[in-house]
This record gives structure tokens, sequence and C-alpha cells, in this order.
């Protein structure tokens, strides 16, 4: 089972600060853990999202950009982690590693639909 940890950002990561000391160390380290457990399939820091854009699909294909920065920071996310572990229950004990060095960080837990979710509705 595939899980997203989502790591929210805050007003220090949209404004393109760097992290407290330590704390790119101690995600090497806890990303190191779960590759060497073998279930890290990804883990990124993203830019602020002055970087970004929302793209509003219509269904007209006339399609609406808005360029950032959003106003927001609790709809935004600074990272992630991607884990591919046996359960729920794994998971969250390997999100609960989160280093403690991102002190005041927010990070959502979410599992990814796999193809076998999809069999149960109509295509």
């Amino acid at each position: 089972m595939r899980f997203m940890f989502i790591r929210r950002a805050d007003p220090a990561t949209e404004a393109g600060l760097p992290p407290a000391p330590g704390v790119f160390d101690a995600m090497e380290k806890y990303h190191q853990e779960m590759a060497a457990a073998g279930i890290l399939l990804d883990g990124v820091g993203l830019k602020p999202s002055r970087h970004g854009a929302r793209i509003a699909v219509q269904a007209d294909a006339k399609h609406v950009k808005t360029d950032g920065p959003f106003a927001e920071t609790k709809e935004l996310i600074a990272g992630f982690t991607m884990v591919n572990v046996q359960s729920r229950d794994e998971a969250m004990a390997w999100a609960m590693k989160w280093p403690g060095l991102d002190a005041g960080a927010e990070v959502e837990v979410r599992a990814v639909y796999e193809e076998e979710d999809f069999a149960q509705w109509e295509r």
C-alpha cells in the first residue's frame, strides 16, 4: 500500500527561508532509514508557491491559470514523502518518526489509490 506523507507549508517555507539547523540532516537520516527498510519511494521539498501556478480545469477546455503566490499557507504543501508499506498502521508508525527538529510541522498521511481500488467504479 502506498501512502503520502504531506508536509504542510507554513509562513517560513512560503518565505523560502531555510529550515531550522539540523533539519536537512535529520530528514536525510529519516529518508535513509526508510530506504534501508525498503519502503521509501520518494521524498522532496517543494519551492514556495510564488514559483507555482494553479490551473482551474473547466469543462469547455478554457482552463484558467492563476500564478502564485497563494495566500492561505494552511492549504499549501511544502514537501512530501512517498512510502510503500504493508498497512495503514505501518504508515502511521513511520509518520510518527518524522524528525522532531521540524517542530511545528503538520504532516498529513494519505493513502494512494491503487489500480484494484478502481474496480468498484464503472469506467
